[in-house]
């Protein structure tokens, strides 16, 4: 049976959760985001999910150093988002021109832009909130692209932001992957999942 091994049933604010995730004991490695109201933790993931993300920060980050398009960051980073939720994404990729327009990253604050990429790695306990609440949030916040990697099929299905809306999204299980948001990425699915 898969669950989400804790949800909280109180609504928090974004402040409160702020207040009640600083108040954890830093021996705690488990991790917390705030959807919908409510505070998520799951544990931490198993194998093969931590090469994967490293493999998606080498690749990305690589690419957008090099064309000095703005920064990547890795699952330890929180983003408070206009809509009242606050994230920690496996991996993504704020523009320059995001960055820019700000506001402006606090020192040991959660930054809150919302990405123009984000990469979330299904896990047993995270697999439907990845795909129906997170992308929900992600949607109604603006991230341009949103990419769904599944280590089980050995796919990465990649949604675009059209409107308001995410279309169908494309799936890619060989080859190289396709990004509207990072054009001349040339990296591909088997480069995703090499281990």
């Amino acid at each position: 049976m898969v669950e989400t091994a804790f949800q909280s049933e109180e609504s928090f604010t974004q402040r409160e959760f702020w207040e009640w995730v600083n108040d954890r004991p830093r021996s705690d490695l488990n991790h917390y985001e705030l959807i919908n109201g409510r505070i998520v933790m799951t544990p931490p993931a198993g194998w093969p999910h931590g090469g994967i993300g490293s493999n998606l920060n080498v690749l990305l980050g690589t690419h957008v150093r090099g064309g000095n398009l703005g920064r990547v960051f890795d699952a330890s980073t929180g983003f408070e988002l206009p809509s009242g939720d606050t994230v920690e994404p496996d991996v993504s990729f704020i523009s320059a021109a995001r960055l820019a327009a700000g506001p402006a990253p606090e020192r040991r604050k959660f930054l809150r832009v919302a990405p123009a990429l984000i990469v979330e790695i299904l896990s047993d306990p995270t697999a439907r909130r990845d795909r129906v609440e997170k992308k929900d949030v992600y949607e109604r916040n603006g991230v341009e692209e949103y990419w769904i990697v599944d280590p089980d099929r050995r796919e990465v299905t990649v949604f675009h932001l059209v409107g308001e809306h995410y279309d169908a999204g494309e799936v890619f299980q060989h080859g190289p992957i396709a990004s509207q948001v990072l054009p001349t990425v040339a990296f591909t699915v088997d480069d995703v999942f090499e281990l």
